[in-house]
């Protein structure tokens, strides 16, 4: 098959690599809004450049990754789903609530299969959790904790348009628990802090946050999230339940230290994310191809992408008027 590739940075390069790797691709046909960088992708065997992104919808493509910059992700949504092309997108799909809703409706009126980013679904400890609970051997959930630590700051530049701390970052968090969990998300309690870098508080954001989230059984998630973990990037998922416990994301990489220390610290710690995930983005184009072959349904549909919005949006609405929010208050 032939695959279109829009944005050739440093996700984009990431996925370049991935799927030249996998035997179905037979052409990668790249584009990015600075043609240079997708010539610089071409010079790998199988891969070839285009110097317009509008030329990826003329290229006879069998299906479309967009890892473009946030702000072109609906567009070129749209654009495949008229061409009626398979796509895969980089989380968000839309900058809004708004946008996301018009996809989600869009895809539906084509018939048209769209996967969204969310890689931590394929994190092999994450999917084994969600067995581990599937299978009874938890019991009844009583506790879960999702935590997303950046060792360092994004750069200034990037923050005035992540969309914030919640939307931009808690946002993995939140579509993990429902994923994990199978559970709906029916209130939640956030809170945010400031004692970073000023450029987070001029720009209407937060460096550290937490949210309690009520699930609709009354399962009780925490979630974590700040850009200041120096000791290395840390996403860990925790369940607890009435019979067992049990964590994702812990191995001897994981940037903590046990107290008392017994001369044991983590082994080359996690750098970032891309490098934690890693296997967990491989997997998620292995799953796309196959979406693009019609082999399976989307694992990550547009509907749950437009959820887990819904519920970073609520968070951002609890932090910002100190007070809980429902999940319906955000729905469209």
């Amino acid at each position: 098959m032939r695959i279109g590739l829009a944005g050739a940075g440093r996700i984009g390069a990431r996925h370049a690599a991935a799927l030249c790797a996998l035997p179905e691709v037979e052409e990668l046909v790249v584009a990015d809004a600075d043609a240079a960088r997708a010539r610089a992708l071409a010079a790998r065997p199988s891969v070839r450049a285009v110097e317009e992104v509008a030329e990826l919808f003329t290229a006879g493509l069998d299906g479309l990754v967009v890892a473009a910059a946030t702000d072109a992700h609906a567009d070129l949504v749209e654009r495949a789903l008229a061409a009626g092309m398979p796509v895969f997108c980089e989380k968000p799909l839309a900058s809004d609530i708004d946008g996301t809703f018009q996809i989600v409706a869009s895809a539906k009126k084509a018939g048209v299969p769209v996967q969204v980013g969310f890689q931590r679904r394929f994190d092999a400890g994450n999917a084994a959790a969600r067995e581990a609970l599937a299978s009874g051997r938890l019991g009844w959930l009583h506790t879960v904790r999702s935590c997303s630590f950046d060792p360092a700051p994004p750069p200034a530049e990037y923050v005035p348009t992540s969309g914030g701390l919640f939307r931009d970052c808690v946002i993995h968090d939140l579509d993990l628990i429902r994923f994990v969990t199978g559970r709906d998300v029916v209130r939640v309690m956030a809170s945010g802090a400031n004692r970073g870098e000023d450029f987070f508080r001029d720009s209407g954001d937060v460096d550290t946050g937490s949210a309690l989230l009520v699930l609709d059984d009354g399962t009780l998630a925490q979630v974590s999230a700040t850009r200041y973990n120096a000791a290395g990037y840390d996403a860990r998922l925790e369940l607890f339940g009435s019979k067992d416990s049990i964590v994702a994301g812990l191995d001897e990489r994981t940037p903590v230290t046990a107290v008392p220390e017994h001369g044991e610290e983590p082994k080359d710690p996690y750098a970032g994310f891309l490098e934690r995930f890693s296997d967990a983005y491989d997997a998620e184009l292995r799953a796309f191809v196959d979406v693009v072959a019609g082999r399976r349904a989307s694992p990550c549909p547009p509907e749950d992408a437009l959820e887990a919005f819904y519920l970073a949006e609520a968070c951002e609405l609890s932090m910002r008027e100190g007070r809980i929010v429902g999940a319906e208050e955000v729905r469209r």
